[in-house]
């Protein structure tokens, strides 16, 4: 049961109904269903970020931010390298409008470059993969496991011998695989991808395979949930053209289609997210052919192709660094970036997805100072519905930020109680087709919407839109 109709459909005779409150709630307050077939009060959320918090001291030099959400620990891991290049991850809770630490753990004490992590559900794991320069440039990865504010490590393993640059994970739930994308530099800078099996605090790895044979940069991976594809979107340094390529994961290999151009223009640090409302991989970067500006592509996996509508974009003063990670509880794209017109200060922007292609609100600033090295990374927190900004300052510091989206669940509305129900308390709750006496100040004629933070009025709310209140569902009398 997810709504009014299916619990009582339109003619039905009922004009209350009982349910079980989650939390305390006045008589006459507007109340939503859940799953789990309590109300709770409607309300909502503004927008807006918290303080920044330091994950590092001043000039320690945090380089190669990466981060990625532990589901199982509700905890974000952030990865970074120090100024020795060692491989440095930290632990962060989420609480409210803020972020706190544990204490930085090292991973790999080498020089190390292109960092990326993800999340196994599976394995309840952290895959980290990075470029050890101290070992000829041998791509790596190691396990971690979090344990409350701490994470441990497991013993980093090669995935690939030779010179290896621009690695990028994400993994695959259908598969139960961590796959890592590389441009293979020993082998004629081509695109490679290799998949990942965990067992235990380690990882093994099949053969590697070829996506493109061209000179690659930047590759980025997103898991298309839909398609049960993951897509790659890369740079062709030969032409400087934006190629994308969908991967199919079977046992501990993958397989590609055939790469396509989505745009000719010349391009860079590429960030990528699925947005599983519209059911869509959607991409930001930095576009070079066009002064620079920030830009995104919206695509859709069919088999084992892609397609990209007309690119859009959300920064017309040239972009630097750019992220891009989706809220699931919004429904909203978010992307933080370094505006280089405007002293490359960190930005955020909020985008919403329509068919191929995306509209944009406007942009904030979340640090007025600008960035340090390959530095800013955005990550989901779903169990707080809180996006997680971290990057580093030209202060070499590193910072994260909480930045929440406005939400509501005003779209779940179902009546409006008829007494006070105490928190987990069964209590009557005038529903479709009954009559409400407990609100005063009403207009008598008028049609009444649930706003976003369940008060009622005459105008229908912006984002999340209301519910109508009517001669069809709700008759209020006051």
């Amino acid at each position: 049961m997810s709504n009014l109709s299916e619990l009582l459909p339109a003619g039905a005779g009922a004009k209350s109904a009982s349910f079980v409150a989650s939390g305390t709630l006045g008589s006459g307050v507007t109340v939503a269903l859940k799953s789990d077939g309590t109300v709770e009060a409607v309300t909502g959320v503004s927008s807006g970020i918290g303080s920044n918090s330091a994950f590092t001291a001043a000039s320690a030099f945090p380089n190669y931010i990466s981060s990625s959400y532990d589901s199982n620990a509700n905890k974000v891991v952030l990865v970074y390298t120090n100024g020795s290049g060692h491989v440095i991850a930290i632990v962060g809770t989420v609480s409210g409008t803020t972020i706190s630490f544990g204490s930085a753990a090292t991973a790999a004490s080498v020089s190390s470059i292109w960092l990326s992590s993800s999340y196994d559900t599976t394995a309840q794991k952290i895959v980290i993969s990075y470029t050890d320069t101290t070992n000829s440039y041998y791509g790596k990865a190691i396990v971690g496991t979090v344990s409350g504010t701490s994470i441990s490590f497991g013993t980093p393993v090669v995935y690939n011998s030779g010179n290896s640059y621009h690695s990028n994970n994400v993994y695959d739930p259908s598969a139960n695989k961590t796959v890592i994308a590389y441009r293979d530099v020993s082998s004629s800078n081509q695109g490679k991808a290799i998949v990942g099996t965990i067992s235990g605090t380690s990882i093994s790895f099949g053969s590697e395979s070829t996506f493109d044979t061209v000179f690659c940069q930047f590759p980025n991976q997103v898991y298309d949930a839909n398609a049960n594809k993951i897509s790659i979107v890369y740079q062709d340094a030969n032409t400087g053209d934006g190629k994308a390529v969908v991967g199919t994961v079977s046992g501990t290999s993958i397989s590609f289609g055939t790469p396509i151009t989505f745009t000719t223009n010349d391009l860079e640090s590429m960030s990528g997210a699925y947005d599983s409302n519209a059911l869509k991989v959607v991409y930001c970067y930095r576009d070079i052919g066009n002064s620079n500006f920030g830009t995104v592509a919206v695509g859709t996996i069919s088999g084992t192709s892609i397609s990209f509508g007309t690119p859009v974009v959300f920064s017309s003063g040239g972009v630097t660094r750019t992220s891009l990670a989706y809220d699931s509880l919004a429904n909203k794209i978010v992307i933080s970036y370094s505006d280089s017109a405007n002293s490359n200060y960190g930005t955020l922007v909020t985008g919403t997805v329509s068919g191929s292609s995306i509209t944009f609100d406007s942009s904030i600033i979340y640090s007025s100072t600008s960035f340090y090295g390959v530095g800013t990374f955005v990550t989901y927190d779903s169990s707080s519905s809180k996006n997680i900004i971290s990057w580093a300052t030209n202060s070499y510091q590193g910072f994260s930020a909480v930045y929440t989206n406005a939400s509501s669940n005003s779209a779940d509305f179902i009546g409006i109680t008829d007494q006070a129900i105490a928190d987990t308390a069964t209590g009557a709750v005038i529903v479709q087709g009954g009559v409400s006496d407990k609100v005063s100040s009403l207009t008598t004629g008028s049609d009444y919407y649930v706003q976003a933070d369940g008060t009622l009025s005459t105008t229908v709310s912006s984002a999340p839109a209301g519910r109508a209140l009517s001669s069809t569902s709700i008759l209020l009398e006051g």
